[in-house]
């Protein structure tokens, strides 16, 4: 089971940090990817993780604004979110798949996670 925490209103500007938790499971030994999914819109893949954290990848609109992270003795993987925008209100989502290195997209994944709600005001 994981579960997506840190979520909130924050202004455009402002910054928050999601963690994704697992329970009854490991995720050091699984790549971690960070989903999003606004109002009336399909979800979206945002960033991903390999299991060692030493890889990331981010979607286009979130280059140099996000950065994934994880701590593996806490089974626990963060996204930081710096100079956050309107439009990246959403709920924010983490998975995690089985993979040597990163899973790019939303395919792979195994297990999913409640989301949480991010909203940024203009």
């Amino acid at each position: 089971q994981l579960q997506a925490s840190g979520g909130g209103l924050v202004q455009a500007g402002g910054s928050l940090r999601l963690s994704c938790a697992a329970s009854g499971r490991t995720v050091s030994s699984y790549a971690v990817g960070w989903f999003r999914q606004a109002p009336g819109k399909a979800r979206e893949f945002v960033a991903a993780i390999s299991w060692s954290g030493s890889s990331t990848y981010y979607t286009d609109s979130v280059k140099g604004r996000f950065t994934g992270s994880r701590d593996n003795a806490k089974n626990t993987v963060y996204l930081q979110m710096n100079s956050l925008k309107p439009e990246d209100t959403a709920v924010y989502y983490c998975a995690a798949g089985i993979a040597s290195n990163l899973i790019i997209g939303t395919a792979g994944y195994h297990f999913w996670g409640q989301g949480t709600l991010v909203t940024v005001s203009s």
